[in-house]
Order: structure tokens, then C-alpha cells, then sequence
């Protein structure tokens, strides 16, 4: 009987069983590589498994965190910046316009494009108000509403001109009575215009 025959078959199936399970092994591995790890970690998915898994979800964020430090290294370099510093010139005050019934007065500060003007008024009665502003070189009569409103009283936020022009209010009494507006403002304006039915315009300079 030859024992060296009955010893060689058993080595020849280990080895065909470690081939095979070492080939399964490789063919898992390129699986997940495929399915998982290129999605998730480079965002390429040539089966278009990883996105319906939700695994490219991962390397989409990184891509935006990539382009918004992009986006600020640009801005570090010359870009947009989140400060614009102004030397002097920012201005305060707080006025009242006492408003018959049935009458109106408007009242708007000169505002370059890009100028941010802080604000907030209150009325002792209710009124009528139309955030809007006149344009440089627009025809006369012409203006741009942002916002209106009736019969409210009190008003606040921040206004950024879109243009070079006048920017403010106009407020309206509809009620039986007087009312009262108080506006308090804050920005770097240097001119301001009160209109009224019936009264030549009012300009105020600030120094």
C-alpha cells in the first residue's frame, strides 16, 4: 500500500480549499471596495449602489467643507470679507413726526449701495407703513416698495441698500386721531429728506 499517495490527496484539497477561500476573500474585499469604500470615502460609485445606500452622503459633505474653505481662503486672498471697516462717520438719532389724521409723512436717509441702516420706530396709534426707496437717475414719481404693512405699530430690522438712492419710510394716519411716530436709526447716512403733503421737502445734514 502506498502511504505517500494517501498523504498527497489531503495537501492537494487543503491547498485547493485555501486557494478558494483566499479568492472569495479577494472577491469580498473588491465587493466593498466598490459598493462601500469609493463611495463613501471619494465619492465614486460605478454601481450607483453607494448612493442609494446613502453612503455618498459622506464624501458630499467633505466636498462642500472642501469648497466653503476654498471659498474662504479666496475671500482671505482678496475676496468678499465679513468686515468692512469705515473710518468715522457712523451716526445716531431718534426723531417724531406727529401725524394729522388722513395725512402721511415720509422720511428717507441717502444710502450708497451695499450701506446696512439699523432701525426702529413705534406709533401711539395704528398706521400704515411702506418700507421703499428711490433709486439714482430714476424718473420722477418712480420708487421700490420692500415692504408694507397696515395698521401696525412698531417696526424694526436692518436695511441694505440694493442701490444708491433714498431709503426710509412712509407712514400714513388713517384713525380719527393724532398719532405719533418715533424713529430711532443708526448707519453711516449723511442726509436725510422729510416729505409732507402741502410743505416743501426737508433736508437735514449730519455732521
Amino acid at each position: 500500500m502506498d502511504t505517500n499517495s494517501n498523504n498527497v490527496a489531503p495537501v492537494i484539497i487543503a491547498r485547493e480549499r485555501i486557494a478558494f477561500a483566499a479568492g472569495a476573500a479577494l472577491l469580498v474585499a473588491g465587493l466593498i471596495l466598490v459598493i462601500a469604500v469609493l463611495p463613501a470615502e471619494y465619492g465614486v460609485d460605478p454601481l450607483g449602489i453607494g448612493r442609494r445606500l446613502g453612503l455618498t452622503a459622506m464624501s458630499d459633505v467633505a466636498k462642500r467643507v472642501e469648497a466653503l474653505g476654498a471659498d474662504r481662503a479666496a475671500a482671505g486672498a482678496g475676496g468678499t470679507q465679513p468686515i468692512a471697516p469705515r473710518d468715522g462717520g457712523f451716526r445716531e438719532e431718534s426723531v417724531d413726526f406727529a401725524i394729522a389724521p388722513g395725512k402721511f409723512v415720509e422720511y428717507k436717509y441717502r444710502l450708497e449701495k451695499g450701506e446696512a441702516l439699523l432701525y426702529s420706530w413705534k406709533a401711539t396709534g395704528p398706521v400704515n407703513v411702506d418700507i421703499h426707496a428711490e433709486p439714482d437717475g430714476a424718473p420722477q414719481g418712480y420708487a421700490e416698495s420692500y415692504e408694507k404693512n397696515d395698521r401696525v405699530t412698531r417696526g424694526s430690522g436692518t436695511l441694505t441698500a440694493p442701490f444708491s438712492g433714498i431709503h426710509g419710510w412712509y407712514w400714513q394716519n388713517q384713525g380719527d386721531s393724532e398719532v405719533t411716530v418715533t424713529l430711532a436709526s443708526a448707519g453711516y447716512y449723511k442726509l436725510s429728506h422729510e416729505f409732507r403733503e402741502g410743505a416743501p421737502a426737508r433736508n437735514k445734514t449730519f455732521q
